[in-house]
C-alpha cells in the first residue's frame, strides 16, 4: 500500500451518478438546499440528504445553516478545479461529442467563481501572449504590465495585493481542452465583467449571457489569439 494521499477515498463519493450530479449542479458557485439538489437530481429529500452527508464527509461539499435551511456549496475552489479537470477526462455523453452540447455553455460559463468556456480560454491566451501573465514553475502570475492592464480595466490595487490565496491559477477547461484563468484574478475579472454588463448570470444555469456590447468590449480587451501549434 502507498503511503501517499488516499485518492480512492476522495474519488469514491463521486462514483455514484446522483452524487456526481449534485456536485455538478454546484459548479456555478451558488449554494443550494438539500431539497433543491434532490429535486434537480430526481431524489427524495431523505435520499438527497444521505448523499449530501457523504459528500460533506469527503470534504467535497461544505454545509452552512441559515434559519431553518441548510445550504450546500462546493467546499473550495480546489474542488471546482478537480471536477472541471475530471470532466475533460470523462467519456463523452454521446459518441463523437466532447464537452457541453449547449452552445451557450461552450461559449461562456461559470466554473465556480471564474469564467470558463471559449471566452475563458480566449482571456487566458490573450493575457499570456501579451506578457500580462508570467509563467513559471509554480504556475502563472501577474506581470507588471499585466497589473497595469488590470488597473486600467477597473480593478483595485488592494485586490491585486499579495494574499494567502494565489492571485492566478491554471484551470483546465472541460470543453476547450485548454487552460482558463482561476484564482483571485479569475474571480475579480469575472466580477468586473459582470459590473460592466459584459456578462450576465442565468438562474439555475452555469451558462453566462454575453451582451452584444460585452462581446465587442471583451474582444477589444482580450483580442483573440490562435492556439499554439
Amino acid at each position: 500500500m502507498s503511503d501517499g494521499p488516499n485518492i480512492a477515498r476522495l474519488a469514491a463519493p463521486l462514483a455514484d451518478p446522483a452524487r456526481a450530479g449534485m456536485v455538478m449542479l454546484l459548479m456555478d458557485g451558488r449554494a443550494r438546499t438539500v431539497t433543491e439538489l434532490g429535486a434537480a437530481t430526481g431524489l427524495t429529500k431523505a435520499s438527497a440528504s444521505e448523499h449530501a452527508t457523504r459528500l460533506v464527509d469527503a470534504g467535497l461539499l461544505a454545509a452552512a445553516r441559515q434559519g431553518r435551511h441548510k445550504y450546500l456549496r462546493l467546499a473550495s475552489p480546489a474542488v471546482a478545479r478537480l471536477v472541471e479537470a475530471m470532466m475533460t477526462l470523462a467519456p463523452p455523453a454521446a459518441k463523437g461529442t466532447f464537452g457541453p452540447r449547449d452552445p451557450a455553455l461552450r461559449e461562456a460559463r461559470l466554473c465556480y467563481n471564474h469564467l470558463a468556456g471559449a471566452m475563458g480560454v480566449q482571456l487566458y491566451r490573450s493575457l499570456s501572449t501579451r506578457g500580462f501573465l508570467a509563467h513559471g514553475s509554480s504556475g502563472p502570475d501577474l506581470s507588471p504590465s499585466g497589473r497595469a492592464f488590470c488597473l486600467a480595466l477597473g480593478l483595485d490595487e488592494n485586490d491585486l495585493a499579495p494574499a494567502r490565496t494565489p492571485l492566478c491559477r491554471d484551470c483546465l477547461d472541460w470543453s476547450e481542452r485548454d487552460y482558463h484563468l482561476s484564482g483571485r484574478l479569475g474571480r475579480l475579472l469575472l466580477a468586473r465583467m459582470e459590473t460592466l454588463d459584459w456578462l450576465r448570470r442565468r438562474d439555475g444555469n452555469r451558462a453566462l449571457t454575453v451582451t452584444p456590447t460585452g462581446r465587442r468590449a471583451f474582444d477589444q480587451a482580450f483580442p483573440p489569439v490562435a492556439p499554439p501549434l
